[in-house]
């Protein structure tokens, strides 16, 4: 008998059909949320990998059967996500919105981070960065207005994105807390990641606005910024307290719980 435990952190192969004629403004035709959401897109294949490698160090010292069969769920996961990213970026590129030089930007940085920094900080690092992508992937199936224009084949990616980054929130943490369980690690990379993640997307946007030399949209930068901090109704406003409970001393990610929310968008996607 196989001593393999199944996981619900399922792997899906979607192999998005991308239209070829899918504009560069994608989001609605506003240049703002298509740019910044497409250098997002650009920095996703190589932080998918990196987060990969960081468990994959610690994958063969696990002892908890389940947290091994969700390993290797999150793996499956991490490494299609890259895989349609890639394809996204590759179309965006021919569409006139190159994102090469974001991939080598990013690849650099995080071969450089693999070279010089602890397998736990690594690990670490992937926590903060899974807590980000759980936010903004449970404020989108909350809110999935906020994709509301886009592109109806892009839309489908962002969701899907969304839904297995809330599935597969805590496999990261756990594996943290089994093999490191450092709280100053923990506590002291997400403060460094918070920075970092911040002034790498606002270079990434400028890096991409360069590029594509179109004249700046000052209506779309105004409303964008309204999209991200609106008192009421931002998205890093909306975020602000899911974002802070990462710092305490008890904190877990199934804390929120999001089991419901997963399933109905599992039906609504078809999953």
């Amino acid at each position: 008998m196989s001593s393999l435990k199944s996981s619900k952190v399922i792997p899906r192969r979607m192999n998005f059909q991308f239209a070829a004629d899918i504009p560069r403004y994608w989001f609605a035709g506003d240049q703002f949320k298509s740019i910044l959401m497409t250098a997002f897109s650009a920095t996703l294949p190589e932080g998918e990998r990196f987060f990969i490698r960081s468990l994959r160090y610690f994958q063969p010292m696990i002892k908890n059967v389940e947290l091994q069969a969700d390993v290797r769920g999150f793996i499956g996961q991490e490494a299609h996500h890259g895989y349609e990213h890639d394809a996204l970026n590759t179309l965006m590129t021919h569409a006139g919105m190159p994102t090469q030089s974001i991939e080598v930007l990013v690849k650099n940085f995080l071969d450089w981070y693999a070279r010089h920094i602890s397998p736990e900080r690594q690990l670490a690092k992937t926590v903060a960065l899974e807590h980000f992508t759980a936010m903004f992937g449970e404020m989108i199936l909350l809110h999935p207005e906020i994709l509301e224009g886009a592109h109806p084949q892009v839309k489908q990616l962002w969701l899907w994105h969304a839904l297995e980054e809330v599935e597969h929130k805590s496999v990261a943490f756990d594996v943290y807390k089994e093999q490191v369980d450092n709280e100053w690690i923990r506590l002291s990379e997400m403060i460094v990641n918070t920075f970092t993640f911040l002034g790498f997307y606002s270079i990434h946007y400028f890096q991409l606005s360069h590029q594509i030399n179109d004249k700046t949209d000052w209506h779309s930068i105004y409303h964008g910024w309204q999209w991200l901090l609106g008192k009421k109704n931002g998205i890093l406003t909306k975020i602000g307290k899911h974002y802070l409970e990462f710092y305490n001393k008890d904190f877990h990610p199934d804390q929120r719980n999001t089991e419901n929310l997963v399933e109905q968008w599992r039906q609504k996607l078809s999953l």
